[in-house]
């Protein structure tokens, strides 16, 4: 999992509440049994004007013109200006896959679904919550001035703005010193291979005929 320590990217302001896991990502790219692939898909039934299938090239198909991530303005966006309830319905784990592999790597808004919330942690993707007062203002700057960024600072937990106004977060230390180090949950389990080797060895030593192999 790539670390997560400071990020500076354009921000793309998607004006709506209870953005529902089936939004991010409809069930019908949930067939397949990759991690991967999953970007072009984002926001599938809104940014296009067809309906999406998986496996079909999306460049050859019509947009929305009128879909935020389709105005060139937002091209390559980095930061995803949500509100509130964001991440709601099903507990697919194909969202933030979705939303990182698109480009996105951090989603601010004033409330995440809980289930939602977690996934993006395990997989990369920064979920902060800032007050819906302090999303507002963001939402304005955003509209406001084309090119807009922000730079995000985990370690101080901050959320910067070209301005100089700073913005904190609260995220739990356990997720955070994940995030800054790049482990998911099976690189936080390789950090004891030694140890689960060795009690492998000693397993073996005291009960050989795990060993044992079926022909």
């Amino acid at each position: 999992m790539e670390k997560f320590t400071v990020f500076k990217g354009l921000v793309a302001p998607l004006n709506r509440e209870n953005v529902d896991t089936d939004a991010i990502i409809p069930k019908q790219f949930l067939k397949s049994i990759k991690k991967t692939g999953f970007g072009q898909n984002l926001f599938d039934e809104w940014r296009y004007l067809d309906h999406g299938e998986p496996g079909q090239d999306s460049s050859k198909r019509p947009i929305n013109p009128d879909f935020i991530l389709n105005q060139p303005r937002y091209n390559h966006a980095g930061i995803l200006l949500a509100r509130k309830n964001f991440g709601c319905g099903s507990s697919r784990e194909h969202a933030p896959w979705a939303l990182g592999q698109y480009g996105f790597r951090a989603v601010i808004a004033p409330s995440f679904a809980d289930i939602f919330y977690n996934n993006c942690f395990k997989n990369g993707l920064l979920p902060i919550v800032l007050t819906e007062l302090q999303v507002d203002h963001l939402f304005n700057e955003t509209f406001a001035f084309p090119g807009f960024q922000l730079t995000i600072d985990l370690d101080r937990q901050e959320v910067l703005s070209p301005d100089g106004t700073a913005y904190n977060f609260d995220v739990a230390p356990f997720r955070k010193y994940c995030l800054l180090n790049g482990f998911d949950d099976i690189g936080l389990t390789l950090q004891h291979a030694d140890k689960i080797k060795a009690y492998e060895a000693e397993r073996i030593l005291k009960m050989p005929w795990l060993a044992t192999q079926l022909p």
